[in-house]
């Protein structure tokens, strides 16, 4: 590729936002230990609430590397719960029960920034979510919260889960532009690794509390990275929206 060509390759305009969903615009942990704590259960719900993140990301790991079928979110969310209920000796539980806690996942509120930053964001470029939760899932959230996007995209949709390439990739292609003209907006910097490996922008919102008030995130941004920002306002603010 001559320079005038990598001249005009690096002035194309950033024209697509796509956001990681869990963590970076809901609020999954307080959701989940209210929804843990309703049920009585003999259990700490932070505790339990973290448990049940980081199986699932174990789970979805497994399914990405063929040891398991491909298998949607919510159905596999379900399948961790058994396990964690059963590893706790709870099982009292109805299967009702187990289904309306899952469904805590699709009822998730979002953080207080998200709905007007997104709405800012949205007004100068294609804003989407590119999440590991299933379509249905990701469809009933955003209506409940009422979070503005323009279209949503999944694992579903591309029948892998985070970090495989296909999302990144996938989001650009559905989106029909180049990798470098969509920025992957996370909160968890393995998921922004994985984007910028696929020629994607990248910008890091910091969730200081995404794993509950006495549970600091580890998490640390890369400088490689496009963008820092401590809200999804402060993100609309530096690209001027």
């Amino acid at each position: 590729m001559n320079t005038d060509t990598l001249a005009d390759t690096a002035a194309e305009p950033l024209k697509v936002l796509a956001f990681d969903v869990f963590g970076t615009v809901v609020d999954w942990h307080s959701g989940i230990v209210r929804a843990v704590d309703a049920l009585g259960l003999a259990v700490d719900g932070n505790t339990f609430a973290r448990e049940w993140r980081a199986s699932s990301k174990s789970a979805l790991a497994l399914v990405n590397a063929g040891v398991q079928g491909w298998t949607r979110f919510d159905e596999l969310q379900l399948q961790v719960l058994d396990e964690l209920l059963a590893r706790r000796g709870i099982t009292h539980l109805s299967d009702e029960q187990k289904r309306e806690l899952n469904s805590t996942w699709e009822q998730l509120a979002p953080w207080p920034d998200a709905v007007e930053g997104l709405t800012r964001l949205r007004e100068a470029y294609t804003i989407c979510s590119l999440s590991n939760g299933n379509l249905g899932l990701l469809f009933k959230m955003a209506q409940r919260a009422g979070l503005p996007w323009d279209t949503i995209l999944s694992a579903e949709t591309f029948r892998a889960y985070k970090p495989d390439p296909k999302l990144y990739r996938g989001v650009a292609h559905v989106c029909d532009v180049q990798p470098h003209q969509v920025m992957m907006v996370a909160a968890h910097q393995d998921d922004l690794d994985a984007a910028r490996g696929c020629g994607l922008q990248t910008a890091y919102i910091e969730r200081p509390q995404e794993f509950g008030p006495n549970c600091p995130d580890l998490d640390r941004p890369d400088p490689a990275n496009t963008r820092f920002a401590t809200s999804l306002i402060d993100l609309a603010t530096q690209l001027g929206c």
